[in-house]
Order: structure tokens, then C-alpha cells, then sequence
């Protein structure tokens, strides 16, 4: 008996005007405010961070999708447009705004399933859902796995570096910085469910820990009261 070999709904050149539109969306979002957008003055609240944020998520969640089997189309798509409306909705409601883009796009773009579209917007609405991974579907886990994901490690350190700029601090703060990033990831990955998103979470984790022993080792009179647990 052969293995059926499921076609892919969403062929590269779909996803890649997908891409396009996204990134025009968030850049509008911004200019289209009279202040120059809502907090504009944190970097990583640019259009810039925010897609290369959204970018990062869609390359972590599609992994984790393969891995675990769940829906890659679905997961890849949905982690493309969960943060689409994150510039010019309220934190409470972006992702409900992010589904009503999302399906306003692919309905109006291309030949999709209805199944498909709802997947996908349920997802993105679900992607903020804060209690216990095993309530929302394997799609949605693999978003919000993702999502936490690339808040930690290596990216969640060198925004918290770039953060210490903003507010005056010293590289001698340093060490009691990357500690902060080191134990809130921990924190967040105790959400993590899949054997994937666990083994993405050690490996930064373990990184950070890294980074921070370095830090002291280069700098003797760092501050060396936090220890890493």
C-alpha cells in the first residue's frame, strides 16, 4: 500500500503574497496614526520587529507542526497572520482582529476550502488564550508554542540589551538583565506541551545561561548576586 501524500493548500507563491500583504498591513498600520504610531519609540513595537517577529513565529511553529502532525498549512498561515492587527488593535482584542483580516485576505485571494479559512482564524483567535496548552487545538498549541518560543533565547536576550539603552542603564547591569530573560523563558516554558517546543525551549534557555556566565567571566566586577537555577 502506497503513503498518500496530502497536497499542500497553500502553494510558496500564495504564501508569499501572503507575506507581502502582511508586511504592507503592519507598515500602514503605522503610518496611518496620528502620532506615529502606538508606541512607536519601543523598536519592537515597529512594523520592522513586529514582521521580523511574525516571521520568526511562522518558522518555529511550521517545525514544531511537522514534528508533532499536526496541519502545517493551517499552522504556518495562521502564524503568519496572528500579529497582523497587533499595531492598531488593543492588546485584549488583536487577535480577534487578526482572524477578521485573516479571513477577509483568504477569502478574497485565491480558491481556499472554507474548512481551511476557519481553521486558520480559529487559530489566530485562539493564539492568545492564556490557560493550559491541552484546552485549544494541536494547531493552536503549535502557534502559541511558537510564539512564547521566540520570546526566549538568544532574541529575548538582545532585546532586553537593547531595552537597557532606553532606560540608561550601564553595561555592568548587564548580567541582572539577561537573568530577568533567563526567568521569565522558564517561567513561560513550563506552558510548553509538545516534546518539540520543550526541546526549542531547553536548548535557548540553556544559551541564555551561557551568555550570562560569559558575562561574568569577562567582567569581574559584575554584579553576581542572581544565580541561575
Amino acid at each position: 500500500m502506497g503513503v498518500e501524500i496530502k497536497e499542500s493548500a497553500v502553494s510558496d507563491a500564495e504564501f508569499e503574497d501572503m507575506k507581502r500583504f502582511v508586511s504592507d498591513y503592519l507598515s500602514a498600520s503605522v503610518e496611518n496614526e496620528d502620532d506615529g504610531g502606538r508606541m512607536r519609540w519601543y523598536p519592537w513595537h515597529s512594523a520592522e520587529y513586529r514582521f521580523n517577529h511574525i516571521l520568526n513565529v511562522v518558522d518555529l511553529a511550521t517545525r514544531i507542526a511537522d514534528r508533532e502532525g499536526a496541519d502545517v498549512d493551517v499552522v504556518r498561515v495562521a502564524a503568519l497572520f496572528h500579529d497582523i492587527s497587533k499595531l492598531e488593535a488593543d492588546q485584549e482584542v488583536h487577535a480577534e482582529e487578526g482572524a477578521r483580516v485573516a479571513r477577509e485576505f483568504l477569502s478574497t485571494h485565491g480558491d481556499y476550502p472554507e474548512s481551511f479559512v476557519e481553521q486558520v482564524c480559529q487559530v489566530v483567535s485562539d493564539h492568545s488564550y492564556q490557560g493550559p496548552l491541552t484546552d485549544v487545538s494541536l494547531e493552536t498549541r503549535c502557534l502559541i508554542e511558537a510564539d512564547i518560543l521566540d520570546k526566549i533565547g538568544a532574541n529575548g536576550t538582545a532585546l532586553m540589551l537593547l531595552r537597557m539603552g532606553y532606560e540608561a542603564r550601564t553595561h555592568m547591569d548587564a548580567a541582572e538583565m539577561v537573568e530577568r530573560v533567563f526567568e521569565r523563558g522558564r517561567d513561560a516554558s513550563e506552558r510548553l506541551e509538545t516534546d518539540t517546543a520543550q526541546s526549542f525551549a531547553h536548548q535557548r534557555l540553556k544559551r541564555v545561561k551561557w551568555f550570562r556566565e560569559w558575562l561574568e567571566d569577562e567582567v569581574p566586577e559584575m554584579d553576581h548576586d542572581g544565580q541561575f537555577n
